[in-house]
C-alpha cells in the first residue's frame, strides 16, 4: 500500500484535527500514509445563533460529506454525534474508533468555588450549546441562568474564564482529547444526566463503493463502540430527533446487566422529562434503540415531542417570513 496516500477530510478547529490525525497514526501503524484536508463548516461559521435557529442539518458536516462524495477525499473524519442518524446517500461510516469517555463535563470559571451543578449560587451563569444539555439544567435546578455558549473548546473556556458565565457544560471527550481535562471539575454520570447519542466516538466515513478504502479502513473499527453507539442512534432515529430536540441517550456498563441503554426525552423548559432504560441486546443493539424509544414515546414522550415539533414549524415560518420581508425591502 505504500503508492497509497489517504486523503483524510476534516474540520480546522483543533479538537477536530487531533481527531483526524488519532486516525492517521492508527493507518500509520498498518503502514498506510495520509494527509489531511481541512474544511470550515457552516456551524463553524456561524456563531451568532444557536445551532437550533441555524435550521440545516449536517451543519458541522455537510460540507466534508459533499467533497468525499465528488472523490476529492478519501475519507472524512467526524465526531459521531455532529452527524445525522442517516448516511447520506453513497457514504457510510466504515469504522468507529474505540470511544473516549461519553459523560458531559462540568467546567467552572477561576472565581467559583463550586465542584458540583447542586453547589452552584442560585441564579448562577450556566453556558451551553445544546438544547438536551439546557432541558436537563432547567430540570435540575430551574433557577439557573442558562446563557448560550458558542465556538469551539478554546473558545467557550476563554469564555467561561473571563466570567461570561460561571460554569458550563462541555463534552468530556473533548477536553480529554485536547489535554483540558484538569478543567473538569465534575463528571455528569448516567441515569440522572443524558449525554448525546455517540457522543465521544470519533467516526470515519467513506464511499460506499470504495472497497479499497473500506478493507484499510474497517481495521480501525471498535465493536464494543459500535454496539453501544449503534443502539444509542436507533433510538435517536425512532424518535426523529437532531440538534433541534432535547433528546439523549448514552451506554452504561453494569456487571449484573452488561452494556446498559439510557434514554431522555425533555421539554425545552425542563418541566416534562420522560427518562428509561434497557439492557442492550448484542445480537441487534439497534433493536434495543428502537424499543427504548417507543418505551419513552408511550411514557409521554410523544407528547412532548409533539409540542417542540409545533414550537420548531412556528420557528421556521416565522424565519422564513423575516427573510421574505428583508428580501422584499431590497
Amino acid at each position: 500500500m505504500t503508492d497509497l496516500v489517504v486523503r483524510i477530510g476534516t474540520r480546522s478547529s483543533e479538537l477536530a484535527l487531533r481527531q483526524a490525525r488519532q486516525v492517521a497514526a492508527a493507518l500509520a501503524e498498518r503502514g498506510v500514509a495520509s494527509e489531511l484536508v481541512e474544511y470550515t463548516t457552516i456551524g463553524d461559521r456561524i456563531l451568532d445563533r444557536p445551532l437550533n435557529a441555524i435550521g440545516e442539518k449536517g451543519l458541522f458536516t455537510a460540507e466534508l460529506e459533499a467533497d468525499l462524495i465528488a472523490g476529492r477525499t478519501d475519507c472524512a473524519v467526524h465526531s459521531l454525534k455532529d452527524l445525522p442518524t442517516a448516511d447520506p446517500d453513497g457514504l457510510t461510516i466504515v469504522a468507529l474508533l474505540e470511544r473516549e469517555d461519553p459523560r458531559d463535563a462540568l467546567v467552572v470559571g477561576p472565581n467559583t468555588t463550586a465542584r458540583t451543578l447542586l453547589e452552584l449560587p442560585k441564579g448562577a451563569k450556566v453556558g451551553t450549546s445544546s438544547l438536551r444539555r439546557r432541558a436537563q439544567l432547567r430540570a435540575l435546578r430551574p433557577d439557573f441562568d442558562v446563557r448560550e455558549l458558542r465556538g469551539n473548546v478554546g473558545t467557550r473556556l476563554r469564555k467561561i474564564d473571563a466570567g461570561e458565565v460561571d460554569a458550563a457544560l462541555l463534552a468530556a471527550a473533548g477536553l480529554r482529547r485536547l489535554g483540558l481535562g484538569e478543567r473538569i471539575v465534575a463528571f455528569m454520570d448516567p441515569p440522572d444526566w443524558i449525554s448525546a447519542p455517540g457522543q465521544g466516538a470519533i467516526a470515519v466515513q467513506a464511499r460506499a463503493n470504495d472497497a479499497r478504502m473500506t478493507a484499510i479502513l474497517v481495521a480501525l473499527d471498535h465493536a464494543h463502540t459500535r454496539a453501544a453507539v449503534t443502539a444509542e442512534r436507533a433510538l435517536l432515529a425512532a424518535l426523529e430527533g437532531g440538534c433541534q430536540v432535547p433528546i439523549g441517550a448514552c451506554t452504561t456498563y453494569e456487571a449484573k446487566y452488561g452494556p446498559m441503554l439510557h434514554g431522555i426525552i425533555a421539554s425545552i423548559d425542563g418541566v416534562s422529562v420522560v427518562r428509561g432504560g434497557l439492557p442492550i441486546n448484542a445480537a441487534d443493539p439497534a433493536s434495543s434503540g428502537r424499543e427504548l424509544a417507543r418505551q419513552l414515546h408511550a411514557a409521554g414522550g410523544a407528547g412532548i415531542l409533539e409540542e417542540l415539533r409545533e414550537e420548531l414549524a412556528a420557528t421556521a415560518a416565522a424565519r422564513a417570513a423575516e427573510k421574505a420581508a428583508a428580501q422584499g425591502a431590497t
